[in-house]
């Protein structure tokens, strides 16, 4: 599987509750850097998502993803949705790849 579809099936798992095809996805040392949290391991990230996130009635809109010259690093700029569809903010993801999973998500987001 490219990157770039492995980042769309990342999305797709979070979105669907697919925490398996989640955990697929993700190198064993993963560590997602967000605002509000630094994950550790990708069972620490599948389990904060699966079980402790605030809102998981959510879904992922990509605007566009961008991919470095070798592959390594993709970039994802999109918008988090609520249920009934309203934005409850953008975000631009940057995905690290180790082969074909990703082992570090740095996430940027902005609320306004």
């Amino acid at each position: 599987m490219d990157h770039v579809a492995v980042v769309r099936a990342y999305y797709s798992a979070l979105d669907e509750h697919d925490y398996p095809a989640l955990s697929d996805h993700l190198a064993p040392t993963f560590v997602h850097d967000r605002p509000d949290r630094t994950l550790d391991g990708r069972e620490t990230f599948v389990s904060f998502m699966r079980d402790e996130r605030p809102n998981k009635r959510t879904s992922h809109e990509l605007d566009e993803v961008y991919e470095n010259g070798d592959g390594s690093e993709l970039v994802v700029r999109g918008r988090l949705l609520g249920v009934d569809g309203e934005r409850l903010f953008e975000f631009v993801d940057v995905h690290r790849f180790e082969g074909d999973v990703v082992a570090e998500l740095r996430t940027f987001a902005r609320d306004d």
